[in-house]
């Protein structure tokens, strides 16, 4: 372990006074994916599975088309996907032109009752 924190005090300094701009770059994207890792896993709040929105709106699934059913799957495959939707389509009231807007409003609807585990 003190070996690997004095390889990495080592490549910071490095990179510090002797900038290389792939270098750089390329040491932002680890330690980027490095710390969402770390707060993936660290991570101690209660999270949203996004198959659950699915799950709820499957009783209202008649309504929906093939193509609005597949849009739904797309939307419902992470949380991260949810989120995005949540805050593109739902909290600014755009339209998603797959959706009719009786059935947008069932998914924000449900997409609501769980924007707090988002």
């Amino acid at each position: 372990m003190k070996h690997l924190l004095i390889l990495i005090v080592a490549a910071a300094l490095y990179l510090h006074f002797y900038p290389n701009e792939e270098v750089t770059q390329f040491y932002n994207e680890q330690k980027q994916a490095l710390l969402e890792g770390f707060t993936e896993f660290s991570d101690t709040k209660v999270r949203l599975k996004a198959d659950k929105i699915y799950q709820d709106l499957e009783g209202d699934l008649g309504s929906f088309s093939e193509r609005e059913v597949e849009r739904l799957k797309v939307i419902t495959s992470s949380r991260v996907v949810v989120k995005e939707y949540y805050f593109t389509i739902c909290k600014t009231e755009q339209r998603d032109i797959v959706f009719h807007i009786k059935n947008q409003e069932k998914v924000c609807r449900v997409i609501t009752r769980y924007a707090s585990m988002l």
